[in-house]
């Protein structure tokens, strides 16, 4: 089974920084934020380096391979739901299209699909959410963060969710 610390070492072992051109140069990816999510699928799938598609290991690895309108990215088979992040530097906010962060996925949020919902063959109604922020800069992975989504309480994202539905739009 596919889990953090098997993906951490799959990137330490990796030579690959320059992650735009590499997966641009396999037809795999049109934007700079897809060739992240792909390289964390391969981190994960234990495929870095591959020159293949590698769809049969992936169909073996994650459950669910989402969109780019609905989170998550991913969630590996029985285990956790990730979602990916790109910024340009330390300084930049990060893009969360809709979808502020959670403390875990609950099967029951709206802004899931019901593919993400019905993915497992036992139904489940929560997962820990991995969120992996990487810092690509000129095309190459500067920095990565893998942070799980409980990591910081559920009574501060409620806190900051009433103060936001409290501003006028």
């Amino acid at each position: 089974m596919a889990n953090l610390l098997q993906a951490i070492s799959n990137i330490i072992h990796s030579p690959i920084l320059d992650v735009v051109s590499y997966y641009r140069g396999r037809n795999r990816i049109n934007a700079v934020g897809d060739a992240l999510e792909a390289f964390i699928k391969d981190a994960f799938a234990n495929t870095l380096n591959s020159d293949a598609e590698n769809t049969n290991t992936y169909s073996q690895v994650f459950s669910y391979i989402g969109n780019a309108n609905n989170p998550p990215d991913l969630i590996l088979k029985d285990s956790d739901a990730i979602e990916v992040k790109k910024i340009e530097s330390l300084k930049s906010q990060i893009a969360l299209n809709s979808s502020y962060p959670k403390s875990r996925l609950l099967s029951n949020d709206p802004m899931i699909t019901n593919a993400c919902r019905n993915c497992e063959d036992i139904r489940w109604t929560e997962k820990d959410i991995i969120y992996t922020i990487g810092v690509i800069r000129e095309n190459k992975l500067k920095l990565i963060w893998f942070i799980y989504g409980d990591c910081q309480g559920y009574f501060i994202l409620n806190n900051v969710l009433s103060v936001l539905r409290l501003k006028p739009a």
